[in-house]
C-alpha cells in the first residue's frame, strides 16, 4: 500500500485524466459558509483512500502496540528504579506514538462529524491537543503502572472492569434500540462475520477509551458507526469518572507503597500526577471552546454547559407577586 501511494502521488498531475465526481465541501470563513466544489480524479481518489487506511492504521498500531510497549517500560523502570538512555528514549517513542495516534482520532471524528465541511486545523489547534492528549495519555498510564506495582493481583480485574464496560455500552445502547445490524460494512460478510467485525471495531474502541477520550461515540444501529451528535454530558461523565479514578488508584498506592524512593518526593508526584491530568481537561476545554474548527456550528459550547451545570439560571422575567391594596368599600383591579 506504501509503495502503491508513492508510485500514484508521483505520477498524478502528470498525465490528463477524467474526473471521477465532483464533489462539494463547505468551508467556514470569518463566519460565513462557502460552497466549493472539487473535481476528484482517480489518482486523488486513490490517493485519499490510502491516507484514510494510514491513519486508521495508525491509530490501531498506537493504542494496541505503543501503549502496552510504553505501560511494561515504564513498569520495569519503576520496579528497577533506574531507567537507561536507550529505554528512556523507546518509551518516550511510544508517547510520541500514542499522543498522535489521539491526534488523528480527533481528526478522523471532526471529519466525519462535519462531513459536509472542509475542516482545517490551525497549528495553534493542533499544539492544544498534543498537549491535551500527551497530558492525559502520560498521567493515565503513570497511575495505572503506580497502582501495578503494590496491587499486582487487583491490577487484572480493574483493567478488564474498564475495558468490558466500556466494549459492552454501544452493544447494550444498539439492543435497546431494537434496529438491526447494518449491512454495508461488506458486501461479502455474512451476519456472522459483521458481528465479528463490530466486535472487533468496539475492541479498538475500548481499548483507546482505557487510556485516553476517543472524540467518537460508536453508534452500531447508525450507517456510519459513529454517533455525529456533540455529547457534552457524556464527554464530562468520561473526565469525571477518570479524575476520580485517577484519583483514589494514586492515594490507595501512595498509603500502601512499600518501595522507598530516594529522588523522589511521593506527595509531591501525587500532586503531580493529578494536576497534570486536571491541566490535560483544561487544554481540552479550550480547544473545544476557542480552536475547534467548527465552533460555529456548536448548538451549545463549552462555557453554556458549564454554566448550565455550575450555576442555576433565574428564568427571564419572573412574576412579581402583587397584592391589591385593602381598603373597605372599594373595589381595585390590577393591570
Amino acid at each position: 500500500r506504501c509503495m502503491e501511494a508513492l508510485v500514484v502521488y508521483f505520477w498524478s498531475g502528470k498525465e490528463e485524466e477524467p474526473y471521477v465526481t465532483i464533489t462539494r465541501k463547505r468551508r467556514l470563513r470569518k463566519g460565513y459558509e462557502v460552497e466549493m466544489e472539487q473535481e476528484v480524479g482517480h489518482s486523488v481518489r486513490r490517493l485519499a483512500t490510502h491516507r484514510n487506511a494510514f491513519k486508521r492504521m495508525a491509530v490501531i498500531q498506537a493504542f494496541l502496540g505503543s501503549t502496552p510497549q510504553l505501560t511494561l517500560q515504564l513498569y520495569i523502570s519503576i520496579l528497577e528504579k533506574y531507567v537507561p538512555a536507550a529505554r528512556a528514549v523507546l518509551m518516550g517513542i511510544c508517547l510520541v506514538s500514542v499522543t498522535y495516534g489521539a491526534l488523528v482520532c480527533n481528526i478522523l471524528a471532526i471529519q466525519v462529524k462535519y462531513d459536509d465541511y472542509k475542516v482545517q486545523l490551525r497549528p495553534l489547534a493542533f499544539l492544544c491537543i498534543v498537549l491535551w492528549r500527551s497530558l492525559e495519555i502520560s498521567t493515565r498510564v503513570a497511575v495505572l503502572v503506580l497502582f501495578s506495582t503494590v496491587f499486582k493481583h487487583w491490577i487484572i480485574p480493574i483493567a478488564l472492569a474498564n475495558l468490558l464496560v466500556v466494549f459492552f455500552l454501544p452493544w447494550v445502547q444498539f439492543w435497546r434500540s431494537g434496529t438491526r445490524l447494518p449491512d454495508n460494512i461488506e458486501k461479502n460478510f455474512s451476519r456472522v462475520g459483521t458481528v465479528v467485525v463490530l466486535c472487533a471495531f468496539t475492541l479498538l474502541y475500548a481499548s483507546i477509551n482505557m487510556f485516553c477520550w476517543s472524540a467518537v461515540q460508536l453508534k452500531l444501529a447508525d450507517r456510519d458507526l459513529i454517533d455525529k451528535s456533540q455529547n457534552w454530558g457524556r464527554l464530562a461523565v468520561y473526565y469525571m469518572a477518570r479524575l476520580a479514578e485517577n484519583t483514589a488508584l494514586v492515594i490507595l498506592w501512595y498509603f500502601f507503597k512499600t518501595d522507598v524512593y530516594e529522588n523522589i518526593c511521593t506527595p509531591l508526584l501525587v500532586v503531580q500526577l493529578l494536576l497534570g491530568y486536571c491541566l490535560g481537561i483544561y487544554f481540552m476545554l479550550l480547544f473545544f471552546q476557542y480552536l475547534h474548527p467548527c465552533r460555529r456550528l456548536f448548538r451549545h459550547n463549552v462555557a453554556d454547559f458549564l454554566h448550565c451545570v455550575c450555576c442555576h439560571r433565574h428564568l427571564p422575567g419572573t412574576p412579581l407577586h402583587l397584592q391589591a391594596p385593602h381598603e373597605p368599600g372599594v373595589r381595585h383591579s390590577i393591570v
